[in-house]
């Protein structure tokens, strides 16, 4: 596929790299040479300086083959980003993706006028990361959480916890402690290394535990896990940024918040905007005003500055001083495992989730959900497997993929956890656990 990239800021950098280790043909675009030099010492890409709103730059970069296009300059630029994707539209572009900052754009008259005119997807980094925090906030116990086909099946990731029930048990827990439970262990993180599990894996504190469940059991595999659900009454936000101002507006209704910025000129106009919620000025980093402002009695503390450093420094204070979870935006990948090492429950990146949308485009209609997961190099696809496929009326213990393991299907109604002598069939919504080399062989195989 030959894709086309406008904009050489992070989540350009990250799309490049990503599309690169796929096999496609990538070009990025972008106006600051050193931005485009930052990207070849990562990415084996064709890099072009110009403006992506020149017509002349656009055709350059040949625009009428690609088969997407993606206007991911920062969010600063949105303008910029409508602009390239509609030229690039009309230049002969199969398909186009633009990166906004505008929530009104995404009501659903709004996108219809994008689609009319030519933008085939519009995406917004910090909502997405807004609501993938309310989600967490919501599961407490869980450091991911992922629904399919509205919640029939749920992937569930926990840390277990010193002396929690899973330590000492192999891959068969929970199955093996009740017949009724339908659950299945998937994978393991252990050291930095995520693996499939096997019968023999034996579980030990600090692991990671990637597990498929249906949604009435959810409880019972966090119980496993060393962990129970918090109800998030008392919330503190530091850093009153997009992702910020969009959690607190979402909760505030119901959550009691606390919301910590820095800038007194921002902290005026958060007080405005969110009339039910306490806005503070002061710097989140120092332990005394968190002390002040008793964030011992928070259920959740979060982090959404511009800076992951503070971010992280942040939650470990907050965690020190007893609140139960803590969410970190993170968006330096290099510091993701170390924000997990130091104990911060959840990590949030912009730039993984925005991936996961964009990169569905990349495999095919029949994949449904992308799901990258921060820390690993392991992904979630969900497959609508096609009539005729490969894969259709065979069992899944007589599939043998390389690094990759289905975790569950979906039929109409029905959940089914995966199992040896489960049979695929047409139109199944098959729910993979994979990595990055895999998906091409995959994709072929259900579609």
């Amino acid at each position: 596929m030959k894709i086309i990239i406008a904009g050489a800021g992070e989540v350009g950098l990250y799309l490049a790299r990503l599309f690169t280790n796929a096999y496609h043909d990538i070009t990025v675009i972008d106006w600051k040479e050193e931005r485009l030099r930052k990207v070849e010492s990562v990415a084996d890409v064709l890099t072009i300086n110009g403006l992506p709103t020149s017509i002349s730059v656009l055709n350059e970069a040949n625009i009428k083959r690609a088969d997407l296009f993606i206007a991911v300059n920062p969010a600063e630029d949105q303008d910029m980003n409508i602009t390239c994707a509609l030229l690039a539209k009309n230049l002969g572009a199969k398909r186009v993706i633009a990166r906004i900052n505008n929530n009104e754009y995404l009501f659903p008259y709004n996108k219809e006028i994008f689609l009319n005119i030519g933008i085939d997807y519009l995406i917004y980094p910090e909502r997405i990361a807004s609501n993938e925090i309310i989600k967490l906030l919501r599961q407490t116990g869980t450091s991911e959480y992922i629904d399919f086909s509205g919640g029939k099946l749920q992937l569930i990731v926990a840390k277990l916890e010193e002396g929690a029930p899973l330590i000492g048990k192999t891959a068969t827990f929970p199955k093996s402690e009740n017949s009724n439970i339908q659950a299945k262990i998937i994978a393991i993180t252990r050291n930095g290394n995520t693996t499939i599990t096997n019968a023999t894996d034996i579980f030990q504190s600090g692991d990671t535990v990637y597990f498929i469940a249906d949604s009435e059991h959810a409880d019972h595999i966090l119980h496993a896990c060393g962990k129970i659900n918090i109800n998030v009454r008392n919330l503190m936000i530091l850093g009153g940024s997009r992702i910020g101002i969009r959690v607190a507006r979402e909760l505030e209704d119901r959550t009691n918040i606390k919301i910590i910025e820095n800038d007194r000129d921002k902290c005026e106009k958060l007080a405005e905007s969110l009339p039910r919620s306490l806005v503070i000025s002061g710097d989140g980093r120092n332990m005394d005003l968190l002390v002040e402002e008793e964030v011992k009695n928070m259920d959740a503390f979060v982090a959404v500055t511009g800076s992951s450093e503070i971010n992280i420094l942040a939650c470990m204070s907050a965690k020190r001083l007893g609140v139960k979870k803590t969410i970190a935006e993170i968006e330096n990948i290099d510091y993701i495992k170390f924000a997990e090492d130091v104990g911060i429950d959840t990590v949030i990146n912009k730039k993984i989730i925005a991936a996961s949308k964009i990169f569905r485009f990349t495999i095919g209609s029949d994949v449904q959900t992308v799901k990258y997961l921060p820390g690993s190099d392991a992904k979630v696809l969900e497959f609508i497997v096609k009539p005729g496929s490969a894969s259709t009326k065979r069992k899944i213990g007589d599939i043998d993929f390389n690094n990759a393991a289905i975790c569950g299907i979906i039929r109409g109604d029905t959940s089914i956890i995966a199992a040896d002598d489960v049979e695929i069939k047409p139109y199944d919504r098959v729910i993979l656990f994979t990595f990055a080399a895999e998906i091409s062989q995959i994709s072929k195989y259900f579609g």
